[in-house]
Order: C-alpha cells, then structure tokens, then sequence
C-alpha cells in the first residue's frame, strides 16, 4: 500500500501519459540554486531536502533514479517536453501552474517575506518601496507577487535567474 501511494505520488508528478512508462527509471529535476532544499555541490552534483525526498521515493519504489539540473524558469516547459519525469524542487502550487502539470499534496510550507537592513524603514507595501528596487527570481511566485501588487506603483522590479 505504502509503494503504490509513493509511486502514485510520483506519477502525479508527471505530465501526460503517465501511465505508459516503465517505472523502474526516473528522471527528477531540481534547480540546485536554493538552499538548504535543493543545492549544487562542489562535484556538480544536486543535494539538499528535496533531493532527499527524491532519493528515499526512489529507494521506497525499488527505482532507478537520475537527476537532472535544470533553470528555474525552465522547469516547467522541460518537464511538458519530457526531458524529465518528475520536478522535486520546492515549487509553490499556483493556480497556472496547476493547468499545465500535476501536482502531489504539498510537503512543506514555505511564505514569502521581503528582506531588507536591519532597522530599515522599508515595508512590504508600494508607498514605501517607491523609487527603490526590490530583487525577485524571475518565474517564482515572489516575481508573480511583485509584479501583480507592486510593479506600475511602487519599486522597481530587477528580476534574476537565481535567488543568490
């Protein structure tokens, strides 16, 4: 019961015919550019929470399972074009997210917050951003926020591929 409920989990990962693959050899794909969860190591290889999640399904399915590094902003379209199986990446449910690939019950929580100096006046509202820039990572839900309350009222908006 526990195997089919993982493997089930895994599939609903996958965008289309998923049902007419054999399951013993699974490409997962993680960014490798957000710490502690998904990280590229000196040796070029993916570690951190989410490629352990990855690896213990794998482990728990009796699965082969090959990671592949792949952009943030690419993640999606690569997944729809099958360079991969599965994204185990700390990808935020969204609604237009939704419409393009399936998604497992979220494993953790993560809310949005804006950083800024320690005492700094700054608040996450468009009067007091305004004529500052405020970094995001293009294609996340952080660049979704950002340019939907913020963007034509407030801060500038400088969009980058990583969030380092």
């Amino acid at each position: 019961m526990k195997k089919t409920a993982l493997l089930c989990a895994m599939l609903a990962l996958t965008a289309g015919s998923a049902f007419a693959k054999d399951w013993t050899e699974i490409r997962l794909a993680s960014e490798g550019a957000y710490p502690p969860f998904n990280i590229t190591a000196a040796d070029g290889s993916l570690q951190g929470f989410d490629v352990d999640i990855g690896n213990a399904l794998c482990a728990e399915m009796k699965a082969k399972c090959t990671w592949v590094k792949q952009e943030w902003d690419g993640m999606i379209p690569a997944l729809v074009a099958r360079k991969f199986d599965a994204i185990i990446a700390s990808m935020s449910i969204t609604d237009e997210r939704k419409a393009k690939v399936d998604f497992t019950e979220k494993y953790y929580a993560s809310p949005l917050a804006l950083i800024a100096k320690g005492g700094s006046p700054l608040r996450p509202d468009p009067a007091s951003l305004k004529g500052k820039k405020v970094g995001v990572q293009r294609g996340t839900v952080s660049d979704n926020f950002a340019t939907k309350y913020w963007d034509a009222k407030g801060p500038e908006l400088v969009r980058y591929a990583k969030q380092d």
